[in-house]
């Protein structure tokens, strides 16, 4: 339920919505305006690396990672709702919130995560992981879908976007809050506080225990190798879910509402993906169904970059959506297998860093690629496909054997 419940918040703010307001109203259309949002959204992807090993290790060390998934819940809808007070011109108090909301989303996502292998036997990681990034997609879809009906009557009444658009951040944020509240009610902290070596000196300790991690980083050098790989194809991955509406739109012609239901379809298959990928990686494995999404992911970038006709890039777009929803579920699963039971929140914080990494690595190449070539799309949806191969070479180096049993020693 908690996939659900902030799901709708990257698909109405960072996806469908909030991002082209951005561009359009609050900046005007300047010629920075899209580098601005961007550049937003890294600093709040930098923050969250900083600092997501940190809360981690703090969550593991005290049992606390249901209260502070409650601070960064409301963290993030309060800052959302704010939102609904950024209007022409507010260029800095857009930046300072949606750094803000950014960031309590993304650390949210990892301590929520790392209740995975609290609640699914090691065999059945994979089908959890599913149900949640499935669920997430539906989430996604139901926020969309009411916040479009509003617009819609909105836009009867002949309002303007700087009328209805701030009003969809509130219904955001009402979804999110009232969507979690499952979580916050029945989802026990099944952690055990670890032993403090510096009392309550939280800061101290959190660095202690996040240094035994680094320290003894060869117990687990498939984690390592495995978040080496999420760097990497998770570029890809981050690339196509910021970009592809601006890819429709610039490279296909696609017009606004093409480009929204395109979202809507993509959401309902890529909950297919993870639904239907989650029961199946628990027989094939993980790795298995990882590289297969990533070949799909390949094939999907080839066919996006040929595509002359808009059916061509339906089929791309689907395909897109199938792999994303399996890939997702997948790789959480991997990071809940390899993860210690004592140290799961900071492991999981360490996976959140390397996709945060990936959010920032990926988008900045297909931009400056795009930049560079005058506007090339086509060339920069090619270049993102080269992190899909770099993840599946990198994948083969992987062993789950042994990064399990490194896992069960510690």
């Amino acid at each position: 339920m908690f996939d659900f419940a902030n799901s709708g918040y990257t698909t109405v703010v960072i996806t469908a919505i909030f991002n082209a307001y951005f561009v359009s109203v609050v900046a005007n259309n300047e010629s920075w305006a899209t580098f601005a949002w961007t550049a937003s959204l890294a600093a709040s992807y930098a923050l969250i690396i900083l600092t997501a090993p940190l809360v981690g290790a703090y969550a593991d060390a005290y049992a606390v990672k249901k209260p502070l998934l409650a601070i960064s819940t409301l963290g993030c809808v309060v800052f959302t709702a704010l939102l609904y007070f950024v209007g022409k011109g507010d260029i800095g108090l857009a930046v300072i919130l949606i750094i803000a909301t950014n960031y309590f989303f993304g650390s949210g996502e990892n301590l929520i995560a790392a209740f995975l292998p609290e609640l699914a036997k090691n065999q059945a990681l994979g089908k959890v992981s599913g149900w949640g990034w499935g669920l997430g997609y539906l989430g996604g879809i139901f926020s969309l879908g009411s916040c479009l009906a509003y617009i819609t009557w909105a836009k009867t009444l002949n309002h303007e976007p700087d009328q209805y658009v701030p009003v969809t951040m509130v219904i955001t944020a009402v979804i999110f809050a009232v969507a979690s509240l499952p979580t916050f009610i029945y989802l026990k902290e099944r952690a055990i506080p670890q032993p403090h070596f510096y009392g309550d000196k939280v800061i101290q300790e959190s660095f202690l225990r996040l240094r035994s991690t680094l320290a003894n980083v060869r117990q687990y050098q498939d984690l390592v190798r495995f978040l080496i790989c999420l760097v990497f194809y998770q570029a890809g991955i981050q690339t196509v879910i910021a970009l592809a509406a601006i890819y429709a739109q610039q490279v296909m012609g696609f017009d606004t509402q093409e480009t929204i239901l395109m979202i809507f379809l993509v959401n309902f298959t890529a909950a297919l993906g993870a639904f239907a990928f989650g029961h199946i990686q628990d027989k094939l494995g993980h790795l298995v169904t990882i590289a297969i999404t990533l070949a799909g992911w390949i094939v999907m970038v080839i066919i996006a970059w040929l595509a002359e006709d808009r059916t061509t890039f339906w089929i791309a777009a689907n395909l897109a959506g199938l792999c994303l929803g399996a890939s997702q579920s997948a790789g959480r699963a991997l990071i809940g297998l390899f993860s210690p039971v004592s140290r799961r929140a900071e492991f999981f914080g360490l996976w959140g860093l390397a996709v945060k990494l990936s959010s920032i690595l990926g988008p900045l190449t297909y931009g400056s690629v795009s930049w560079i070539t005058d506007g090339d799309h086509r060339l920069a949806m090619l270049i993102t496909g080269s992190y899909f191969i770099i993840g599946l070479l990198i994948l083969k180096q992987i062993k789950v054997d042994r990064g399990q049993q490194a896992a069960l020693r510690n």
